[in-house]
């Protein structure tokens, strides 16, 4: 008689949301639901809250998840606010984030991250599976993402956590998660959209009871998703309000204003740090001398009054509106700015178009490495929340027709299949 299978603890560490889940000695997996107002289910958003209090050693308090969320929103103007630091994993120019008067390392922001996450999971974390299985992305975000580096991070990120860590492509814990809904043998393309990276992995799966349920056959990634397609919509409503695209004068020069002061706009975990002496000082001489010292002055308002949750959660707002309907209200005041404007779903797609053209090709990638054509794929699997967007399910039902196309568990399917790779004997045919 078959031994049970082993306990195993799936964690998907997402740009956007993480989620956690157990998989038991009945081989079902079930996701870890956050306990305690103002928790969201088994979604645990990736942020981070710091503020100053004589409490803590050193004198800083900090919050993960929505409870990070709600201290900030609280007292804004007294606290750092840090989401989707996952995007530096792999960047060898990011080396610390400063908060207040400290600093950071990626390793030392999981950290925190994962020891609230615990905090708040009502004792389901306390005693954790030796056998912990963590996604990642089949590409980094990044010019010039070093996955070394980032496995590197990960390993220090998380060796409190666990005696037996593996490391497992996100798409592929979607698969696993999927096949545990299939009867019959089929090769399957999952297509996982996240807020960072666009992932796809294409499996074969066999008929339930077989020895191997689940062969990965080959893998490609993009750091191209949710959060690039906000950062479009912010490029085109609210940068050129504040500067981009005008210009300043160097002694006799009228010359364009650096487009690297508006690049942290387009990611949270740099936006948020750009309030510092340092930046805001290097701003105030830019709009001394900017044709428009207005625009200036209110991207400098902006980044003091720590309006980027705000702005951000208005174009999530606008975005998640344009995936049912054609046309939407964006709409954001603060700092000077009052920004309303209608948006449709035709504007929206043709400012993502470029992005768009580049999936697509990077799902080309993902079957010829795995040699299969798509009219071997039986079905897609569409998971992640930027899965929602119309133009994201319009290049699978192009190619794959709408009667192969399955959706579900967006949020939390990788996770439910991490901890199903984790019952497998063998972990390590399933590793990155």
């Amino acid at each position: 008689m078959p031994s049970a299978p082993a306990p195993a603890l799936g964690l998907d560490f997402g740009t956007t949301n993480s989620v956690a889940a157990i998989a038991g000695a009945d081989g079902q997996s079930r996701l870890v639901e956050l306990e305690g107002k103002p928790a969201t289910g088994a979604v645990f958003r990736s942020a981070l809250c710091f503020w100053h209090d004589d409490g803590p050693r050193g004198g800083l308090a900090h919050e993960a998840g929505p409870w990070a969320i709600a201290e900030y929103l609280e007292f804004p103007a007294d606290s750092r606010f840090i989401q989707s630091f996952k995007s530096v994993a792999a960047s060898t120019a990011f080396e610390h984030a400063t908060v207040f008067e400290k600093r950071f390392r990626f390793e030392d922001l999981g950290r925190m991250f994962l020891d609230r996450m615990v905090a708040h999971a009502g004792g389901a974390l306390d005693a954790r599976p030796a056998r912990i299985v963590v996604g990642r992305p089949v590409e980094y975000v990044g010019a010039r993402p070093d996955a070394a580096l980032a496995r590197q991070r990960y390993d220090l990120m998380f060796e409190a956590f666990g005696t037996e860590i593996h490391y497992v492509f996100e798409p592929l814990g979607a698969a696993f998660s999927y096949a545990s809904r299939l009867t019959e043998p089929a090769t399957i393309l999952v297509a996982d959209f996240g807020g960072g990276t666009s992932d796809f992995s294409v499996v074969r799966i066999a008929a339930p009871g077989a020895a191997r349920r689940c062969e990965p056959l080959g893998s490609a990634g993009i750091g191209i998703a949710g959060d690039r397609f906000d950062y479009r919509i912010v490029d085109r409503l609210v940068l050129p309000l504040l500067g981009k695209g005008g210009t300043y004068r160097s002694f006799d020069k009228l010359l364009e204003i650096p487009r690297g002061w508006f690049a942290d706009f387009a990611d949270w975990s740099r936006l948020a740090l750009m309030r510092n002496r340092k930046t805001l000082d290097a701003l105030g001489r830019l709009q001394r001398t900017a044709t428009d010292g207005d625009a200036i002055g209110r991207m400098i308002a902006v980044i003091e009054n720590e309006l980027g949750y705000a702005l951000y959660d208005a174009v999530g707002a606008t975005k998640r509106a344009l995936s049912s309907d054609t046309q939407a209200e964006f709409r954001f005041a603060g700092g000077g700015l009052d920004i309303a404007a209608d948006v449709t779903r035709a504007d929206f797609e043709g400012w993502i178009a470029e992005d768009l053209a580049r999936i697509e090709a990077t799902v080309d990638e993902a079957l010829t490495r795995a040699g299969v054509a798509p009219g071997a794929i039986d079905r897609v699997f569409l998971t992640g929340g930027s899965s929602l967007i119309p133009a994201i399910r319009r290049i699978f039902q192009t190619r794959f027709g709408d009667a192969r196309i399955a959706t579900g568990g967006e949020l939390t399917s990788i996770a439910h299949g991490l901890a199903l790779i984790g019952q497998e004997p063998d972990v390590g045919a399933w590793a990155a």
